[in-house]
C-alpha cells in the first residue's frame, strides 16, 4: 500500500492510499453531520479518473448517522456513473447494522476485509 494523504477532521480521520491502482479510504472515528463534507470529498471519484474503483476501510469507524448513509448512496452511484464501483470493508457491527437497517449493504458491497473488498 502506498500512502499518499492523511487528513485529520474532528471526530474523522482520512487517510487516502492506493493499491494496484484501487484507491482505498481509511476512515477513522465517528461520521456524522459535522464532517460528511470531508467524507463526500473523500469517497467521491476524481473526475478525471475512468472507471474509479474505491475501497472504502471502516475498520476505525465507530458510529455513522444518517448523513453518512447518505454520503455513501451519492458516492456509490457517482462511481456507478463512471463505470467504477464503490466497496466498504471492515465494518464494525453497529455501522453495520445501521447499514442494514437502511438497506445500504443490498447496494454497496460490503465485505469483511479489505483484502476481500480489493479482490471482489
Amino acid at each position: 500500500m502506498t500512502d499518499t494523504h492523511e487528513a485529520a477532521r474532528p471526530g474523522l480521520s482520512i487517510d487516502h492510499q492506493a493499491v494496484d491502482g484501487i484507491r482505498v479510504i481509511v476512515l477513522r472515528g465517528e461520521i456524522d453531520h459535522d464532517n460528511r463534507d470531508s467524507l463526500k470529498e473523500a469517497l467521491l471519484p476524481p473526475e478525471e479518473a475512468p472507471a474509479p474503483r474505491t475501497v472504502a476501510d471502516f475498520r476505525g469507524v465507530t458510529f455513522m448517522d444518517s448523513s453518512g448513509i447518505n454520503v455513501l448512496i451519492v458516492a456509490h452511484r457517482a462511481a456507478e456513473d463512471a463505470e467504477g464501483w464503490l466497496r466498504l470493508a471492515g465494518l464494525q457491527e453497529s455501522v453495520q447494522r445501521v447499514l442494514e437497517l437502511v438497506g445500504i449493504d443490498a447496494l454497496i458491497p460490503c465485505r469483511s476485509t479489505v483484502e476481500q473488498a480489493l479482490a471482489g
